[in-house]
């Protein structure tokens, strides 16, 4: 496995929990975990995330309450963003904002996008884009 240039940690509350919503509902690969400190690191397509239970030793800057990661969403590509909206409605996860194409200009080009956001179970907000 190669590691990307930038991988976010994100802090979590309960780790298993984490676990079971990336890898079990989502499809993300577990890559390795180090279960005695609480930590994962997960993969989807050639996304790589990083987990870690909070705790008093942590890289915590201020207290931290849900929904975390305010402020930010991460853009995760997905190779059948279609099927995976799909399976986000059977598992009656809460979608943020529903399926649609959404169009952005880059470099005065036109690009068309289907995209869809969750949250995760701490209130990460997670774009979903084809």
């Amino acid at each position: 496995m190669e590691f990307n240039s930038l991988i976010p940690e994100l802090s979590v509350t309960n780790i298993e929990i984490t676990k079971q919503f990336y890898i079990s509902t989502l499809g993300f690969k577990l890559e390795y975990e180090r279960a005695n400190e609480k930590f994962i690191f997960l993969s989807y397509g050639k996304s790589q995330f990083m987990f870690e239970e909070i705790h008093a030793d942590g890289w915590n800057v201020d207290v931290l309450e849900y929904p975390l990661g305010r402020g930010i969403n991460f853009s995760i590509a997905c190779r059948d963003v279609e099927h995976l909206y799909d399976i986000v409605k059977i598992s009656k996860i809460k979608i943020y904002r529903e399926l649609k194409e959404t169009v952005y200009i880059c470099d005065g080009k036109q690009k068309n996008q289907k995209e869809f956001l969750i949250q995760d179970p701490d209130g990460y907000l997670l774009r979903f884009v084809d």
